[in-house]
């Protein structure tokens, strides 16, 4: 096999496609040495929109696919009567893992430590009573002895980070996690975090979870740069705004019509919407392969996470891996879609 680079990214090319490796490609996840596939398979909707069964469905075409990265969290799936994790969208995915075939050796596995698995007062932030329970949990309801990328879900103001990175450190000397990551940092919290790692000579974080698509916008002023500063690799949630750049005018999607909040966006930001996809027919592409595209175009973006509820949505994204976009397109874009002005502190100071 050969390296072929395109686009300052590089990908394998081989024979016989190996898994349409050539669609999916790896990334180097931030700093470390760690590859993971451009897209990553976000899990959210396992257990609540997505059926046991088909979820399987959708893990086994994503690793056929060449997607080997995974992300999940302890507070997917169902909650209670009381606002309670139960961890169900963690069971599925142990349940599927324990079919055996060599899949946890397939993937690169992510999950989350913070939201609400209990009823005590410790059952939630980043105590590193919380981190420890937590983790052995997630192991548990994985069915897996390690997790490769742990990550806080939110930043923890009432913990200080001398605790949360002695218990990392701890679960890393057990084998138990591998890479640390973050997830809705701001460049402070990150900053903070990666200053408290470097004296006690932890790696800290490898990977922020954010925000990020084309109608928002806000990480550019400043998470973008502070990722790019400590060699962290941003991993967007929510590429498609809910759907709503999924072609969200041009289908008829009755879940999504009758939901409230989704109408409300529509309203707030229907001429965008009507110029982007009028854009996107314009050039021959869809709208949610496009939004996808133009994430990966940015070299400190890793692995959009895709939460397709069917396969046929999961199949559907890989054509944004072969969207190459010019200039004239990037600039487009960002007619329609203006972000905060560029990285602070250019955006606003002369």
């Amino acid at each position: 096999m050969a390296l072929r680079k395109i686009s300052h990214k590089w990908y394998i090319a081989g024979e016989k496609n190996y898994l349409k490796m050539v669609h999916s490609g790896w990334e180097m996840t931030g700093r470390t040495g760690l590859k993971v596939s451009k897209l990553c398979l976000g899990t959210m909707n396992f257990g609540s929109y997505t059926s046991e069964k088909d979820s399987y469905e959708i893990m086994d075409k994503a690793l056929e696919l060449g997607i080997n990265f995974f992300d999940t969290a302890n507070v997917y799936g169902q909650i209670n009567m009381k606002g309670i994790g139960i961890g169900e969208t963690e069971s599925i995915i142990g349940r599927w893992l324990s079919k055996g075939n060599n899949r946890r050796e397939k993937i690169v596995l992510a999950t989350k430590v913070y939201g609400k698995m209990g009823e005590g007062p410790n059952d939630k932030g980043l105590s590193a009573y919380n981190i420890r329970k937590s983790c052995n949990d997630s192991l548990i309801r994985l069915k897996t002895d390690h997790i490769d990328l742990y990550q806080m879900h939110h930043v923890d103001n009432e913990t200080p980070w001398e605790e949360i990175w002695q218990a990392m450190e701890q679960l890393v000397r057990e084998g138990k996690i591998i890479y640390v990551g973050s997830s809705n940092f701001a460049a402070w919290n990150i900053a903070q975090a990666q200053c408290g790692a470097s004296i006690r000579h932890f790696m800290g974080l490898v990977s922020e979870q954010s925000l990020y698509n084309l109608c928002d916008r806000m990480i550019e002023l400043e998470v973008i740069s502070v990722c790019r500063a400590y060699g962290i690799g941003i991993i967007p949630w929510s590429p498609l705004k809910e759907g709503l750049l999924g072609g969200v005018l041009q289908k008829e999607d009755k879940q999504r019509s009758s939901n409230e909040r989704i109408k409300t966006l529509i309203e707030k930001y229907y001429n965008q919407l009507k110029s982007f996809e009028s854009f996107c027919e314009e050039i021959g592409e869809k709208p949610a392969n496009l939004a996808l595209a133009w994430l990966l175009n940015n070299p400190v973006v890793t692995s959009p996470i895709i939460g397709p509820r069917t396969i046929e949505q999961l199949i559907d994204g890989i054509r944004s891996l072969d969207i190459n976009l010019s200039e004239d397109s990037l600039k487009k874009l960002d007619e329609i879609w203006p972000g905060p002005g560029g990285e602070a502190p250019k955006a606003y100071a002369w």
